[in-house]
C-alpha cells in the first residue's frame, strides 16, 4: 500500500470554492497517478480551522469519490499555518510511482520541492503564449512575467525618441537610459516606461513589429535578458518570449513550446486587433505574420527556436484553457 499526499488552498471560506478545489485535486492526483478507482483504498482529507462551510469528505463524495472510505478531521488553529488549507492523503494499491499533488500555493508545505520554481513558454506569434502565460499563472498560484511585453516598451521608447530603429547607434542611445520597470498589482503585470503605465499603448501592430526588429540588437536583448533573469531568480513565475527556454533560462526544467498554423494565429490577432479598432485587414495581419515568423527565426541573436527538451503543444484546435490544463499537467507531472 502507498500514500499519495497533496494540499490546495482555497479563495474563500463557501461550500462551492471546497467543492471545486477538493474536486480538482483529487482529480488531479487520480489523473497524475494513473489511479483506477479499484486501486484507491481511502482518502483522508483534513481543513485548517478557517474552513468552516463544508467538510472535504463531502465535498469528495460529491466529486464522484464515494466508492472509498472517506474522512475528513479538522486541523488546530496553529500560528503561522497556511490559511484556507486542505490536506489529503490518499491510500491506493496502485503499482505506479507516486507523484504528489499541491495546487494554487500549497507548495510551500513542501519544502523539498517549494524552492522558486521557473516555466519557460515560447512560440510565435499569435501562438497564445500571453493568455496561457496568465492561466497557467492563476492555476499555480504563481507570476506571470511577459517578456514581449519589454522589449514593446523599449520599442515604444524608441518612437518616442524619434531614434531610426534601424540605425543601431541611434537605438543604442536610447535604451542605455531606459527606465524600464515591471510591476504586479492586483495579479497584473504593469509595464511601466519612464514611470508611465504604457501596459495598454504597447499593443498595437506596429509596436509589435517595431519590437521584433529592436529586440534582434545584442545590447537590446542583454539589457532585457539580465531583468528578466532577476525577475525569474527571485519569484517563482512563468516566462512567455521567443528564447526563454533557448537563451533567457536555458537551465529551467519546464520548458513548452506552443505552436499553430499561421492562418490560426492570423486569424486570432485579426479578432484582437479588429477588437482594439484596427483597420487592418486579415490578409494584411496574415502577411504581417508570416513576416514576423521569418524575422524571429532568421535574426542573428536568439533566434525563434524550440528548445530541444520543451513539450510542444500545437494549439490550432485546442483553447486556451485546454493548452493551460495542459501545460499545468506536465508540470504537476515531473513534481
Amino acid at each position: 500500500m502507498k500514500a499519495i499526499r497533496g494540499a490546495t488552498t482555497l479563495s474563500a471560506d463557501t461550500p462551492e470554492e471546497v467543492r471545486v478545489k477538493v474536486k480538482e485535486l483529487l482529480s488531479q492526483i487520480v489523473k497524475t497517478n494513473e489511479l483506477r478507482p479499484d486501486e484507491i483504498i481511502c482518502i483522508m482529507l483534513s481543513s485548517t480551522a478557517d474552513i468552516r462551510s463544508l467538510y472535504p469528505a463531502k465535498a469528495a463524495r460529491e466529486a464522484g469519490f464515494a466508492h472509498c472510505a472517506l474522512y475528513s478531521s479538522l486541523e488546530p488553529d496553529m500560528q503561522g499555518s497556511l490559511p484556507l488549507c486542505v490536506r489529503v492523503m490518499l491510500l491506493t494499491e496502485s503499482d505506479n510511482a507516486v507523484k504528489h499533488v499541491y495546487l494554487h500555493g500549497a507548495r510551500v508545505l513542501r519544502k523539498d520541492i517549494s524552492s522558486v520554481i521557473n516555466i519557460a513558454l515560447d512560440g510565435p506569434a499569435g501562438s497564445g503564449k500571453s493568455t496561457v502565460s496568465k492561466l497557467v499563472a492563476q492555476k499555480l498560484d504563481i507570476l506571470s512575467l511577459d517578456t514581449g511585453a519589454m522589449y514593446r516598451a523599449a520599442a515604444l521608447k524608441c518612437i518616442r525618441a524619434g531614434a531610426d530603429y534601424a540605425e543601431k547607434n541611434q537605438v543604442e542611445r536610447v535604451i542605455e537610459n531606459i527606465d524600464l520597470r515591471v510591476e504586479y498589482r492586483d495579479g497584473r503585470q504593469l509595464t511601466l516606461l519612464d514611470g508611465e503605465d504604457v501596459s495598454d499603448k504597447i499593443r498595437t501592430a506596429q509596436i509589435s513589429m517595431l519590437a521584433s526588429y529592436v529586440s534582434a540588437y545584442p545590447f537590446v536583448r542583454n539589457k532585457m535578458v539580465q531583468l528578466q533573469r532577476k525577475i525569474a531568480s527571485e519569484v517563482s513565475c512563468i516566462l512567455d518570449g521567443r528564447d526563454i527556454g533557448t537563451n533567457v533560462l536555458p537551465g529551467c526544467p519546464y520548458k513548452f513550446y506552443l505552436t499553430a498554423s499561421p492562418e490560426v494565429r492570423a486569424c486570432r490577432r485579426f479578432e484582437e486587433d479588429r477588437a482594439k479598432g484596427a483597420k487592418l485587414t486579415f490578409e494584411q495581419t496574415l502577411k504581417d505574420i508570416n513576416e514576423r515568423d521569418a524575422q524571429d527565426k532568421n535574426r542573428a541573436v536568439a533566434p525563434l527556436k524550440c528548445a530541444e527538451d520543451a513539450i510542444v503543444i500545437d494549439t490550432s484546435d485546442m483553447t486556451a484553457e485546454e493548452v493551460a490544463n495542459a501545460v499545468c499537467e506536465k508540470i504537476q507531472e515531473k513534481i
